[in-house]
């Protein structure tokens, strides 16, 4: 699903970033320009980084 409409990113792409070191919505920002256009994407953004972030834990546990 498209989450930020304005740069055409998807959540997949969210969570490949999440899962090659971004850990925040300002690194996403950085990488791959989520929330550079109008930023009401940045809320589901996050919430994908968070989601990730968990996972990678419950793995490493």
């Amino acid at each position: 699903m498209y989450v930020c409409i304005c740069k055409a990113i998807t959540d997949a792409d969210i969570r490949e970033a999440a899962e090659t070191g971004v850990a925040d919505v300002e690194h996403l920002t950085e990488t791959l320009g989520v929330g550079g256009g109008c930023g009401t994407c940045l809320e589901v953004a996050e919430s994908i980084i968070d989601a990730c972030r968990v996972n990678q834990l419950s793995y490493a546990a």
